[in-house]
């Protein structure tokens, strides 16, 4: 498998590594694996992701707490210091922005703990992932923050194949469009397994694995 780099028009530091092949995530199975590990884990690209998302919101927005997904967190805390660097308005007492993470019971449903509700009861949150295929963890996410009483304000994904999601808009640094032939399919009714390609790999949010 040959993987290669597409470059973000923002910054030259934002790069997407994708690998064509055959994978299978927990909702769909794809044709590409995106890899995003050095964006989320080292702290020059983390940053320039951050800067690169920092201009979806203007500075009439309201922001209180950062909900981190797929281990997003390092651009997450640099992503709350942008906004409150460029004027970003937050209700909390302190002034400053939460950065969390939800945890995931036995069910597959997303939490939080007692200590950790203050953070999203009533807040204006600002949902980040790493990517956004089918919508499904974007739906999870959205659940659990109406279900704590938190009010999303926005929504951003270092690469998103869809534009919205039970009516919120997606805004992503990278697209579908971007990858050339970029498709999810449902795992019922994949063509790659119907053509008997097998799978390359099984991907999640902290990487992939070979088969």
């Amino acid at each position: 498998m040959q993987t290669y780099k597409i470059r973000s028009q923002y910054n030259n530091l934002i790069n997407l590594k994708v690998t064509p092949g055959h994978f299978a995530t927990s909702s769909s199975h794809i044709n590409y694996f995106i890899d995003l590990t050095t964006l989320k884990a080292r702290t020059s690209e983390a940053k320039a992701v951050a800067k690169s998302m920092s201009t979806d919101y203007i500075a009439s927005t309201i922001v209180d707490t950062i909900i981190c997904m797929d281990g997003t967190d390092v651009i997450g805390a640099y992503l709350a210091d942008d906004l409150t660097n460029s004027g970003i308005h937050s209700m909390n007492a302190h002034g400053s922005i939460y950065v969390i993470e939800p945890e995931q019971n036995s069910m597959g449903q997303l939490t939080f703990k007692d200590n950790v509700i203050p953070m999203v009861n009533k807040k204006h949150i600002l949902l980040l992932l790493a990517t956004a295929t089918t919508g499904r963890t974007i739906e999870k996410a959205l659940e659990c923050i109406e279900y704590y009483g938190g009010i999303v304000e926005g929504i951003s994904a270092i690469f998103t194949a869809t534009d919205d999601v039970d009516g919120h808009h997606i805004n992503g640094i990278f697209h579908a469009k971007d990858i050339e032939n970029y498709n999810s399919y449902s795992s019922h009714d994949c063509p790659l397994c119907n053509g008997n390609i097998k799978l390359n790999g099984i991907v999640s949010s902290n990487g992939f694995t070979m088969i």
